[in-house]
This record gives C-alpha cells, sequence and structure tokens, in this order.
C-alpha cells in the first residue's frame, strides 16, 4: 500500500496545509490512485489538527482511496525555559504516544459511521487493550509507532495478548470490528 501523509502538523505547504483542505485531500488521492496499479492500494492518512475529520475522510473515500489512516500526530509545542526558545528548529511538531490515543480512538468511532471503506488505527497503541479499543471503535487493523521505541518486543506482546483474550471469548477480530456502534 502507499500511505498518502495528508497529515504532518510540522511541514510547510504539504502535510497538514494540504490534507486540512477536503478538495485537496480528493484531489491528492485521486490523482495518485490515477497513477497506482490496481494491485498497490491507496491509503490516505488524517491528521486530527481539524475541526471535522470526518469531511476529510469522505473526501479521501471520493477520491478513491481504499483506506484510511487516523490519526497521524497532533500538533504540538514545547520551549526550553532556560533559553525561552522554542525546544524544534521548526517551533513546533508532532505529539504522539500514549496522550492522543483518546482522540484516534474518536475519529476511527465517526469515520466508521460515515465511511465505508477500511481503518486504520493509529495512535498511543501500546498493548491489546489499546488494539481492542481502535478495532471496537471501528479500525480493521492498527499501527504500532511510539510504542516500539522502548522495546520492540511491544508487538509480538500485543499480538500474544490478544490472540489469549480472542482465544478466552471464542471470537475473531472481525466479529470486534465496530462493536461499540451497536451498543
Amino acid at each position: 500500500a502507499l500511505e498518502l501523509n495528508l497529515s504532518c502538523p510540522h511541514a510547510t505547504n504539504y502535510g497538514a496545509d494540504v490534507g486540512s483542505d477536503p478538495s485537496l485531500v480528493k484531489e491528492v488521492v485521486s490523482a495518485v490512485r490515477d497513477v497506482s496499479p490496481p494491485e498497490i492500494q491507496v491509503w490516505a492518512k488524517l491528521t486530527p489538527n481539524v475541526t471535522d475529520v470526518v469531511e476529510l475522510g469522505k473526501a479521501a473515500s471520493e477520491g478513491g482511496a481504499d483506506a484510511i489512516v487516523a490519526i497521524n500526530t497532533v500538533r504540538a509545542m514545547a520551549i526550553d525555559v532556560e533559553s525561552g526558545y522554542p525546544v524544534l528548529g521548526n517551533r513546533f511538531g508532532g505529539l504522539s504516544g500514549p496522550a492522543i490515543k483518546p482522540i484516534g480512538v474518536r475519529c476511527i468511532y465517526d469515520l466508521y459511521a460515515e465511511v465505508n471503506i477500511p481503518l486504520i488505527g493509529v495512535g498511543g497503541i501500546e498493548n491489546y487493550c489499546d488494539v481492542l479499543e481502535y478495532v471496537m471503535a471501528g479500525a480493521s487493523a492498527v499501527q504500532v509507532g511510539s510504542a516500539i521505541y522502548h522495546d520492540i518486543a511491544v508487538i509480538s506482546n500485543m499480538v500474544d495478548d490478544l490472540n489469549n483474550y480472542l482465544e478466552k471469548r471464542d471470537l475473531s477480530i472481525e466479529e470486534l470490528v465496530g462493536i461499540s456502534h451497536t451498543l
């Protein structure tokens, strides 16, 4: 798959600058879809730094995206209190990790109710319960990023714990996708 980064919070004139405009999201996805072989999926990675992520998801779907990846990092900033200057040379960047999981889960939940293409949940996934939250909100898959910084084995541990959870309940992961919408 090609994952289109329509969401980088610290880039200028691309990333979230493009990905915040539904018409540009649709245009970019459509242009990539038009030149990509059918066997290569096109995934649109969305920014949470907007008022309505669903509008962007619909635009990506209308542009021909095969899946939506939600979310990229949340726009953030840190200041060095000794110098008074921003820590990052670009002044701001993206906050990731556990702090953004509730935002990501909410975006997946909202998108699931409005778009009919697979969703990939991203943001703050550190254990199998985090995976389940995204899945129950509507994600068909997840991506793990920051958690591997501390221990690459976190992924195999998640898979083992998730499989144990499913086996104990005699469930498949597919049965849980979007279940929170039916309760």
